[in-house]
């Protein structure tokens, strides 16, 4: 059998019909390139999560009031003023703590902020220095606030890009110029670099005054709703986790675990639970795209049925002048099988440049995975032969005499 002879045939009797072969192709072509976007929209929206928490701080713990999983502390539900001042001094300080770095105090929450005419609704941080290190702020103008500032409650304000531009406008530089929070004028020393993100925790859209400020002169209240803690390494972090967790419940007066009054989440956690999410989306997406393909394959076997048919006296001349059953189903297999490899093909390259479209029109990462390139031509190819099959071993069981009478 002369498979070089066998692929010429197939080509030339492909392209006998144009149209028909054009619209095979479509449907291959339409599923490979879906399930490349898809997959790479999946994967470019978790690489943009993973940015933006990687952007909150390195090797970072968050305590906040509330039980929750503390690593080897954990907690029921508890109030949401159990937080102060002195815990995270007392984590700085305390002895038993070996593996934490550094320690931010914070106090959030979300007020109204009015800059001459203009008004906005962001979130207001009181902070002290530390945090610009910790949570890995860097300034794009002026200067971030200073122990100075928090010792002499000073009445200043460090703006996020996006805050700056909903208060000031486009192209204004806001340093020197005052906002009003809750009654009290405040002057912008600062504008931080933007971070990117949406949504209620935009890291662009914040305000940052001292923690002292926050407390005494703007909302009145003495605890703190989070505290930031940076371990040493990556490697440390679990047993810095403890140290804070079992630090905090000694300070509370806390024997059980089981009772802590707060909740302490690694970055980790966070990052794992978002890439759980966004597996199950790029998963969900990624089947609703292998159903095209399926679609795409029940039509390339229609085709092949329909061209059975329309060669059934050619077939039967062929058997009668000898050709065996296996010459005939490798053609028809390789005529199938060209199909979806040239629509896969032409689909992997479709993938890409939507994927790149996409990414560019989204905001998010343009990453395309080899391997969903592999795996995609690699089921075109299977398609072929699975949905050519049945059409070719139609083919081969003609009987001579009877495909040649066909009319």
């Amino acid at each position: 059998m002369d498979y070089l002879e066998l692929f010429l045939e197939s080509i030339r009797t492909l392209t006998l019909n144009k149209m028909r072969t054009g619209l095979a192709v479509l449907g291959i072509i339409i599923g490979i390139g879906s399930v490349i976007a898809l997959i790479s929209l999946g994967q470019g929206s978790q690489k943009s999560v993973e940015n933006q928490i990687q952007s909150l701080g390195a090797n970072l713990l968050t305590v906040i009031p509330g039980g929750q999983s503390t690593g080897a502390v954990r907690g029921a539900a508890g109030g949401g003023t159990t937080l102060t001042l002195d815990d995270a001094k007392a984590i700085l300080t305390s002895n038993t703590i070996k593996n934490v770095k550094a320690v931010s105090p914070e106090f959030s929450r979300r007020s109204q902020v009015t800059a001459g005419r203009k008004n906005s609704n962001t979130q207001i941080i009181g902070v002290y220095p530390e945090y610009a290190q910790i949570r890995k702020v860097t300034l794009a103008s002026g200067i971030f606030i200073t122990a100075r500032d928090v010792e002499a409650l000073s009445k200043v304000a460090v703006l996020g890009p996006q805050a700056a531009v909903d208060l000031f406008g486009d192209g204004v530089d806001p340093i020197g110029q005052n906002i009003r929070i809750n009654g009290q004028m405040l002057r912008v020393v600062g504008v931080s670099v933007a971070k990117g993100g949406s949504g209620f925790q935009n890291q662009d859209d914040m305000i940052f005054v001292p923690l002292s400020t926050a407390q005494k002169q703007l909302f009145g209240a003495s605890n703190v709703t989070t505290i930031a803690v940076e371990a040493k390494s990556q490697d440390a972090m679990l047993e810095a986790q403890n140290e804070v967790g079992y630090l905090l419940l000694e300070r509370h007066k806390l024997n059980d675990p089981a009772t802590a009054d707060f909740s302490i989440f690694s970055q980790n956690d966070i990052l794992n639970t978002a890439n759980q999410v966004t597996g199950v989306f790029t998963t969900l997406l990624s089947g609703i795209a292998a159903i095209s393909l399926l679609v795409g394959g029940i039509g390339i076997m229609n085709i092949m049925l329909v061209t059975v048919t329309e060669r059934t006296r050619e077939i039967g001349l062929r058997k009668a002048l000898g050709a065996k059953k296996k010459v005939i189903i490798t053609q028809f297999l390789t005529e199938s099988i060209l199909l979806t490899l040239i629509g896969g093909c032409i689909g992997m390259i479709l993938g890409v440049l939507l994927s790149f479209v996409i990414s560019q029109f989204m905001n998010l990462p343009f990453t395309i995975s080899f391997s969903a390139i592999v795996l995609a031509v690699s089921v075109s190819g299977g398609i072929g032969v699975l949905f050519g099959w049945y059409p070719a071993r139609k083919a081969a069981n003609l009987q001579p005499i009877e495909a040649l009478r066909y009319e």
